[in-house]
């Protein structure tokens, strides 16, 4: 993988990059934006795309079960299934499996489980798991990780970081896409020991990118973040950091300024769903009744089709009477937000200023 580092915030661990794909550079520090089920709910890719995000990230569980991988190799591959002209990362579905699988079974081979659709018995191995990714022809696939939830006693996560490890080098010698790279998960859960074995190990191995597998799952942010900093010694600064998972405005900030180089999560997409927005000027909930007579635009600072185009009086109307319409406008602008954010992180760290950034974490009027 190339992966170019330019420019180093002077106050911090920030640096801003570029990372090479077979379907377009990146500009990192990144976030990816989930599209699970090969979609952004009530988006098409363009809209996506005119957002101003850069990459997107698949499930490979979620693919597997529905519509099947062979239906997708059959199309092309997922960029062409989803009509998706730039990056994309699919993820190997390890979390999916032991968080949505009914009755599951580990073993050092796999894990057995129930499919959460239809019931189904099914049997997912590293093996398989890189074969469907390597089918699904993204750009980054992921290793097949075990998740451990939180909290976890310190003799399960010390298996759980030797399975990985295992599944880790199983992971690598069953990759046949030369132009896919895979990417090596680091476990451990809050003990910062394991976090360095497997580390360590799991660079032995080799990969062009490593990622923080197991956070942003109900631990405290202070936890998170010490973790990452007592982590990030031992993994290679000349390669694509990062933290699966995460998350919210404020907490990428933060471990941007620890060097982490790439994000995802679902939380843009969820959140405006359910109507709680990211703005300028904090969160704000548009069902709240203080909205319904409020002609001001969701984010005078924001340049989305919501906000550029509409009142949050409106956009409260859409979201009481549930219109799919106000759904596919409240999810533009999250996304427009978290690329013009993502835009602003670098933007700082080029000019020495990320110090000063502040990212505000109350309510908005």
């Amino acid at each position: 993988m190339r992966f170019e580092i330019g420019a180093h915030d002077p106050h911090s661990l920030a640096r801003v990059g570029r990372l090479y794909a077979a379907h377009g550079v990146l500009d990192t520090p990144l976030f990816i934006a989930s599209a699970t089920h090969a979609t952004i709910k009530g988006l098409a890719p363009e809209e996506v795309a005119h957002a101003g995000i850069q990459m997107v990230a698949v499930n490979g569980y979620h693919l597997w079960l529905r519509p099947g991988i062979e239906l997708i190799r059959e199309a092309g591959g997922v960029h062409r299934f989803m009509r998706w002209k730039r990056p994309i990362l699919s993820d190997s579905g390890g979390f999916q499996v032991f968080s949505l699988a009914r009755s599951r079974t580990i073993t050092g081979k796999g894990v057995r489980f129930q499919s959460h659709i239809d019931g189904s018995p099914r049997f997912m191995t590293p093996e398989a798991s890189i074969e469907a990714q390597n089918a699904l022809g993204t750009d980054i696939a992921m290793i097949f990780d075990e998740c451990v939830a939180y909290p976890a006693t310190r003799e399960y996560v010390e298996a759980s970081v030797e399975l990985t490890l295992q599944w880790a080098k199983r992971s690598k010698a069953a990759h046949r896409n030369p132009h896919q790279h895979l990417f090596g998960i680091v476990q451990g859960g809050a003990f910062e020991d394991l976090r360095r074995r497997s580390a360590e190990e799991t660079v032995k191995i080799g990969f062009p990118g490593y990622a923080f597998g197991g956070l942003s799952v109900g631990e405290p942010r202070d936890e998170m973040l010490r973790v990452i900093q007592a982590t990030l010694p031992y993994l290679p600064a000349d390669r694509p950091r990062y933290v699966m998972g995460v998350g919210t405005p404020a907490d990428i900030l933060a471990c941007v300024r620890l060097g982490i180089d790439v994000f995802d999560c679902v939380l843009p997409n969820k959140n405006a769903r359910h109507g709680t927005l990211f703005t300028s000027e904090g969160t704000l909930k548009i069902k709240n009744a203080r909205f319904r007579t409020d002609e001001r635009p969701l984010d005078p600072s924001c340049d989305c089709e919501a906000c550029s185009k509409y009142t949050r009086a409106y956009l409260r109307h859409l979201w009481i009477a549930e219109e799919p319409f106000g759904s596919r406008l409240l999810t533009l602008h999250n996304l427009r937000h978290y690329a013009q954010f993502m835009e602003r992180v670098r933007e700082a760290v080029g000019s020495g200023t990320l110090s000063r950034m502040h990212v505000p974490e109350g309510r908005a009027d």
